[in-house]
């Protein structure tokens, strides 16, 4: 059975290298794989550097969709996905997380009748706001294989009508990236420049359109923390489509540091260490929740919900005067400890591939 493994944002990297490594290193039989990057990042620095650092082979296939709108880049991946397979089909579409990606090659391979499994499927955030729950959405309305990271997610399928036999609760695949290469994180360059301290210095990340789209809650947010922050330098790696507001602003503070975006293993290197994380990001969620740092997502709502039942994340909200009362908890030293979700143990991968090669098995 050959699979197609999807990918074209930062966030699927992490996801789909241990699931690649598993295909190589276990060399099942009735298993093959071909790696598609869609091109959707294309910038080194959002995706070309995870090939090196994580031991990913070059793509078989980049379909080299670049930018554009949300529907501009979902109908290129589409349009170039299914002449790919129209020329050379696969077996199985192998799609990870909630990007554009993940939407726009599950609905041209399912169009073709080709099956489509969903790693990280059923999470939910329910808000319609975020591009990323309709690609969830749809996705999971068309998958034939759901690999889920909780019970929570399985559940959710299971209300949305999907057959329990068709439901993995197999963990989390970016959680066996980090522990993988947890040992092989290494110093950015800033940490050193900047004289950083460990456990005392805060990363900072912001991409999500409520919050960085208006000017003023930008300035907002950014100001908020900077003044609550206890003096501490505030490591801010920032997203492109941050940046772009961020220059019209005009705001400086003394121990905010605007930094170009860092690597896995530089990144991850700066968040162990830190005395907090705050962002947006789902994933960087998960990272925090394992490597035990307290993390404040300034979100209204998560789709990973167990990083704040059982690990070291709070929902903070949207509001900034949400922030202080956040960091007084924090620099008064009474942030919750938290535990590690179930089966986030470095082996979601071994599962996947070991229940896909079961499916090649019942499919012969």
């Amino acid at each position: 059975m050959l699979v197609d493994i999807i990918a074209g944002a930062r966030p699927n990297f992490m996801k789909i290298a241990p699931i690649i490594h598993e295909f190589q290193n276990k060399n099942y039989a009735n298993l093959s794989f071909r790696l598609i990057h869609t091109g959707q990042h294309y910038d080194k620095r959002m995706s070309g550097d995870f090939f090196d650092q994580l031991n990913i082979p070059l793509p078989d296939v980049n379909l080299e969709s670049g930018s554009g709108t949300q529907a501009e880049q979902t109908a290129k991946i589409m349009i170039r996905y299914e002449a790919l397979l129209i020329d050379k089909p696969c077996d199985l579409t192998l799609v990870v997380g909630d990007v554009t990606s993940t939407m726009a090659c599950s609905i041209a391979a399912k169009k073709m009748n080709i099956k489509v499994a969903h790693v990280e499927a059923g999470i939910r955030s329910f808000d319609l706001s975020m591009p990323e729950e309709i690609n969830r959405m749809v996705t999971d309305s068309i998958t034939d294989y759901f690999f889920t990271t909780s019970r929570l997610a399985n559940q959710n399928l299971l209300k949305l009508g999907a057959k329990e036999d068709t439901i993995f609760f197999v963990g989390n695949t970016m959680i066996d990236t980090l522990l993988k290469n947890r040992n092989r994180f290494f110093k950015p360059q800033i940490f050193d420049e900047l004289k950083l301290i460990d456990q005392n210095y805060a990363v900072m990340t912001l991409h999500r359109p409520a919050n960085v789209d208006q000017e003023y809650k930008l300035k907002a947010l950014i100001q908020e923390i900077a003044d609550n922050s206890k003096g501490i330098p505030l490591i801010f790696p920032i997203h492109p489509r941050t940046a772009k507001v961020f220059d019209t602003i005009g705001i400086s503070h003394p121990n905010l540091h605007l930094i170009e975006p860092l690597s896995y293993l530089e990144f991850n290197y700066l968040v162990e260490r830190s005395k907090v994380v705050i962002t947006d990001s789902g994933g960087i969620t998960e990272e925090t929740t394992v490597m035990g740092v307290p993390c404040l997502t300034l979100r209204d709502n998560t789709e990973r919900p167990e990083t704040c039942s059982i690990g070291t994340n709070e929902l903070v909200g949207t509001d900034p005067s949400a922030i202080k009362p956040a960091l007084d908890i924090l620099f008064s030293g009474k942030w919750k400890k938290g535990g590690i979700p179930e089966l986030w143990d470095g082996k979601a991968a071994e599962r996947i591939v070991n229940k896909l090669s079961q499916i090649s098995e019942r499919r012969v």
